[in-house]
């Protein structure tokens, strides 16, 4: 796609570990257009945090990275660090999971903001007054709907609610105005009606900047209701990818054995009193030792012989839609319905 504002090909990230390789991302593609929502959903060691942050040359030196991520036609893997810093906050940015943990406990919120403002402004090479970025700041608390910025400006972040602390994250993140946003699990630790106001607040800010959001999120909920598109990773392999619509939407058309169980977990209001919630069996395979075939093989309970022998490739078997499954649930229903 040449309109893309993001295009990763074949994206691969190995750790080592005890002198064992740990292949977290394997071979992963998609594409971002610009002001578009795409979510990566998943169980948690799926390798949807560890993608992103690959891109955004945020992993442990020593990492091995292969294939490409391009924002804009520009290579970000294998740039410097301080290369890559001219592209951080003014054209990508993240919020992270714990804001409690990523802001500095030490400092006034207000001053982290204006740091991130003034580092940004010096990494592209321009000044800006201690005043100026301090009602930058203010303007951003506004932007982010915290009441009372002027006074919260002044606060540390104890003094925050855990959904104020997310809002001020989400400040610095747009700092200087990115065009990809990536939320990962942005939402996870807050209670229900705070995570509806989050997301929210991110579509209307994404409307109001035009940027695009990368969701990385294990609830199919949000992703059903907030996403544009849908990528389901397991393994570090993407196993199924479509429009939220045609996934989610009535009479949906999920494919893959994993999604499908991922979607029967979730709590449904019409299911009878007292009846237990479905789970899926099992455990998710040792990166350090997958087993041949389909990675979800020994937890699906459809798998046959050649599900065990043989790796289902992901392709594109209706348009928009792939996913990678020797026996896919018709119509996006479970099977034998």
């Amino acid at each position: 796609m040449t309109d893309a504002l993001l295009q990763v090909d074949d994206l691969r990230v190995t750790f080592a570990v005890g002198g064992r390789e740990v292949r977290a991302v394997d071979g992963i593609s998609f594409t971002v257009s610009p002001g578009a929502t795409l979510a990566i959903i998943g169980e948690s060691g799926s390798g949807k945090t560890v993608s992103c942050r690959a891109i955004m040359g945020l992993l442990p030196t020593g990492t091995a990275i292969g294939g490409s991520a391009r924002l804009r036609g520009t290579e970000l893997l294998g740039l410097s660090d301080a290369e890559l810093r001219r592209y951080r906050g003014s054209d990508l940015a993240m919020v992270f999971q714990d804001p409690a943990r990523s802001l500095n406990p030490t400092m006034r919120v207000g001053l982290q903001i204006t740091e991130a403002i003034t580092t940004h402004r010096a990494t592209r090479g321009g000044r800006q007054s201690k005043r100026e970025a301090q009602q930058q700041a203010i303007e951003l608390l506004r932007l982010v709907r915290i009441p009372a910025a002027e006074r919260r400006f002044h606060e540390y972040p104890h003094q925050l609610s855990g959904g104020m602390r997310q809002r001020v994250m989400i400040a610095m993140a747009l700092a200087c105005r990115p065009k990809l946003l990536i939320a990962d699990e942005a939402t996870t630790a807050l209670d229900v009606t705070t995570q509806a106001q989050i997301m929210e607040l991110l579509l209307e800010l994404q409307e109001e900047l035009g940027m695009a959001l990368i969701m990385i999120s294990h609830d199919l909920g949000l992703a059903a209701s907030y996403a544009d598109e849908v990528i389901v990773m397991y393994a570090g392999k993407i196993v199924e990818q479509a429009p939220a619509a045609g996934l989610f939407g009535a009479g949906g058309a999920v494919r893959m054995r994993y999604t499908r169980a991922l979607l029967d977990a979730i709590p449904h209001l019409e299911r009878p009193a007292h009846t237990l919630l479905p789970v899926v069996t099992g455990r998710p395979p040792d990166p350090t030792a997958l087993p041949p075939g389909c990675s979800f093989a020994p937890r699906c309970q459809y798998a046959e012989d050649d599900c065990r022998a043989k790796v289902p490739a992901l392709a594109e078997h209706v348009p928009g839609h792939r996913w990678a499954c020797w026996h896919p649930c018709e119509n996006g229903a479970a099977p034998h319905d």
